[in-house]
């Protein structure tokens, strides 16, 4: 039997020295610094205007966290304190007396304590020195290595993007941000749980790789059972590890979503003997959160028999990376998988905000937009238990980047030995899920060290090849062997190819938004984009909210929200023939974000043309961490961006699109997709000048590519054509030239907003082209929302919008700029 005690009440904050004024402030536990001094009023919150340039005086302090609890004693023989979460350099203190010191936010620890407590008061310390003044230690002892920012994130394990990114504020943390508790326990506890899950043909196997710690030499029985079958080990004295194996008969498969269901089964492990009134019984307990390593205590209930009790939620399924002849595709349940991804970013620098509910949030965003898989980018950390769980429930897929990213990193210790540590505990916590697919060694460290110029400035020095080539593939090898390693990302498969080559493995595409058109995506071949991204401004409330002042796109606080070098020159030169040059604020915002989201559909439909020779696209990057201009399709309030809605589009099951002389019908859908292809080329006006019909069938998880008849791909005059696609209920339109050279009429249209349930309807109807139609109802109401937007209509042809909202808007205010918008709207004072 065991108990658990959390201790997360009556917490203060001081600040060491205490000449910030800083003492005895509440504190929340979990959580950090940055939270309890913004909630006591200390503090302006630092994602608002320049509040961020005045808060670095945060990451330089000291923090002293304290609580006082009452210990009454009881009867058990151990009691330990569990500390899931600490960031990062803790000295721990008990009563006066120090129980450790730790410097590793990625990892858990678990101290034993009993001789320490005391029966009334006891007092638990925990006393965090500044992350910079750690790192920049670690720096001046090992020597610098290059990274592209000037912070010393490399030297320290920590959640490297706190120390400020090209999208993210400078928010050094520190703080107990990951439960915290007392746990005692007698005779014997189940120190760690490791399913491996597998097929056998149509049989499910399960492998529970058990380890125990113990106070008793007794015997010890351990008990798996998943979906009706059990196993039972057996422990003699003095051991302590156990592999219970399990075939489950012909298990219904977990499948990414849209190739089938995701059925999970409960797997519990049971610990039973260690001496009179210790055992557990197979039946004891509720249920607990997925995943125990690294004696973090992240098993068992919260009741009697935590220590005794471990249950999690497994799916059968099999992964594989076909690499072949330079490919990279994932391959799960013999099926090729083509990836619609995203790259994902810790959704808040504070990550105890980041609740079940904002996740479930973030998740449906994703699913709706047609993703199949989110890669946890490097730069950030190891998500939740409840990320990896929700991912399972809901199919996402989930590539897991180490956390390295975009720097020469240190093997030396205390690293070597750190990182060691912090993959064990992680990789046995989430080994038993079945949406986790890929480990990746690091994000653009390889490339780094080839292309970046790091050579000549490490002269010799360690820059993490060991980590990405020999320790982490080790410990997988021993921990994990179920699913696929990847060094890093890019990769080309080798380590003497040059790492960002197209032809193999994964590329990151970086001269577009840099220094190339969009255009230049049509220039590639590759075999799977892992990244690959475009800017656009977050929402106007988003902005509004967070911007005090002057909102034009070169006021200084504007710019502040611009992480990027040159990045606001970089929008504008995006724009390219593309679109007109902004005059006003509203049209730079509206352009602007219609841009990110044409640049990144031009990207993918080019890519999804390609399937098979490229199997994955991965998005730069689904979320923002706090209200930014950045390449986010959610920006940092939650909000969905323009590029949001193309994304759905584009990502859906069945997408057609011209490439290249060509109309490419992809078909990402289990069943054939048949029909009457439309190809018509007609005027600006709408009527056809030419036509062409032919029958298409594109079957399951393919692409027919189809010449386009000369008769509609040759237009008479370039300026005034357009080509519309159709096929079953998708469509195409593509323009013979951009939009600044096309002799786009000034929109006519008829409107009408009119109530319904939730919020509003409103229909548009075209009486001349109207282009890129988008409704941005965030203008009116924070919290509204709509369903569509970036709607092309030909003259005649209607669209529908629905606006959710709560409150009573102004018909007459949705239906008129800035809320209604078009690229050849008629502005005021313009003819």
């Amino acid at each position: 039997m065991s108990s658990y005690r959390p201790l997360h009440d009556g917490w203060t904050l001081t600040a060491v020295p205490q000449d910030t004024g800083v003492a005895g402030v509440t504190a929340t536990v979990p959580g950090c610094v940055h939270t309890d001094l913004l909630a006591a009023g200390i503090i302006d919150d630092p994602y608002l205007d320049d509040n961020e340039t005045r808060l670095a005086w945060i990451g330089r302090t000291d923090w002293v966290y304290q609580t006082t609890f009452d210990w009454a004693g009881d009867d058990h023989e151990r009691t330990d304190l569990v500390c899931e979460g600490l960031d990062t350099v803790a000295t721990v203190i008990l009563n006066g007396v120090q129980v450790a010191t730790t410097a590793n936010q990625h990892r858990s620890y678990r101290f034993a304590v009993r001789h320490l407590l005391r029966p009334g008061a006891n007092t638990l310390t925990v006393r965090f020195d500044s992350a910079y003044a750690y790192a920049e230690a670690q720096r001046a002892a090992l020597g610098e290595r290059p990274s592209p920012y000037d912070e010393p994130y490399q030297f320290i394990r920590k959640t490297a993007c706190n120390f400020g990114w090209d999208w993210g504020p400078t928010v050094v943390t520190a703080g107990i941000w990951r439960p915290i508790g007392l746990e005692s326990w007698s005779g014997a506890r189940l120190a760690e749980v490791r399913p491996l899950v597998t097929m056998d043909g149509a049989d499910g196997r399960v492998r529970v790789h058990v380890r125990v710690e113990r106070t008793t030499e007794a015997p010890l029985s351990v008990r798996a059972a998943v979906a009706g079958v059990s196993a039972r080990a057996e422990l003699a004295p003095g051991e302590r590890e156990a592999v219970l194996e399990l075939t489950v008969p012909e298990p219904e498969r977990w499948w990414p979503r849209g190739y089938g269901a995701q059925p999970l089964h409960e797997l519990t492990v049971t610990l039973d003997g260690g001496g009179p009134g210790h055992g557990a019984g197979d039946g004891a307990g509720g249920g607990a959160r997925h995943g125990a390593g690294g004696d973090d205590g992240r098993h068992g209930g919260d009741d009697g028999s935590r220590g005794r009790r471990w249950s999690g939620r497994i799916g059968f399924r099999t992964v594989e990376l076909e690499r072949d002849g330079g490919a990279f595709t994932l391959v799960v349940n013999g099926v090729p998988v083509f990836v619609r991804g995203v790259n994902w970013i810790p959704d808040d620098c504070f990550p105890n905000r980041v609740t079940p509910d904002r996740l479930a949030a973030r998740f449906a965003q994703a699913a709706e937009a047609g993703v199949n898989l989110l890669r946890v980018w490097g730069g950030g950390l190891y998500e939740s238990d409840d990320f990896y769980g929700l991912a399972d429930e809901m199919g996402l897929l989930v590539w897991q980047d180490f956390p390295f990213a975009c720097a020469a990193y240190p093997e030396e210790e205390p690293f070597r030995s750190e990182v060691e540590a912090e993959a064990r505990q992680n990789v046995t916590r989430l080994a038993g899920h079945a949406s986790l697919v890929l480990w990746c060694g690091n994000n653009e460290n390889l490339e780094g060290h080839a292309d970046w110029g790091w050579q000549e400035k490490l002269a010799g020095r360690s820059w993490g090849a060991g980590f990405y080539y020999d320790l982490l593939p080790s410990v997988l090898a021993e921990l994990d062997p179920t699913r696929p390693y990847w060094p890093g990302s890019p990769y080309s498969g080798a380590p003497d190819l040059p790492p960002n080559d197209p032809a193999r493995g994964t590329v990151h595409i970086w001269d577009v938004w840099n220094r190339e058109d969009y255009t230049r995506y049509g220039a590639y071949t590759p075999r799977f984009v892992a990244e690959f991204g475009f800017q656009g401004p977050p929402a106007y409330a988003t902005m509004r909210r967070a911007i005090s002042g002057e909102l034009a796109a070169d006021a200084p606080l504007v710019l502040h929200h611009q992480k990027a070098i040159d990045g606001n020159a970089k929008l504008l030169a995006g724009l390219g023939d593309h679109l007109p040059r902004p005059e006003t604020f509203d049209d730079w915002h509206y352009l602007t974000q219609l841009n990110q989201a044409r640049a990144m559909a031009f990207g993918i439909e080019r890519f999804r043309s390609l399937a098979p020779h490229c199997m994955g696209t991965v998005v730069w990057q689904l979320n923002d961490c706090w209200p930014v201009t950045s390449w986010a399709a959610v920006d940092g309030d939650g909000r969905r961006k323009p590029l949001w809605y193309a994304l759905r589009r584009v990502y859906a099951d069945r997408l057609l699109t011209v490439q290249d002389g060509e109309v490419a019908v992809v078909n990402d859908a289990p069943e054939p997709w048949r029909g009457e292809l439309s190809l018509v080329r007609c005027g600006l006006d709408g009527e056809p000048l030419a036509e062409e019909v032919a029958r298409v069938e594109a079957g399951p998880r393919s692409v027919v590519r189809m010449p386009l008849p000369e008769a509609v791909a040759v237009p008479g005059d370039p300026a005034s054509e357009v080509l519309v696609a159709g096929l079953g209920g998708s469509r195409a339109v593509s323009f013979f030239a951009e939009d600044t050279a096309v002799a786009l009429p000034e929109a006519a249209y008829d409107a009408c907003a009119e109530p319904v349930e939730g919020g509003y309807r409103v229909t548009v109807t075209a009486r001349t082209l109207l282009r890129e139609l988008a409704l941005f109802p965030d203008r009116l109401d924070p919290d509204a929302s709509v369903d569509d937007m970036l709607v092309t209509l030909l003259p005649g042809e209607s669209a529908v919008f629905h606006v959710a909202t709560g409150r009573e808007l102004d018909p007459a205010a949705l239906l008129a700029l800035p809320v209604l918008r078009c690229v050849n709207e008629a502005r005021p004072g313009r003819g």
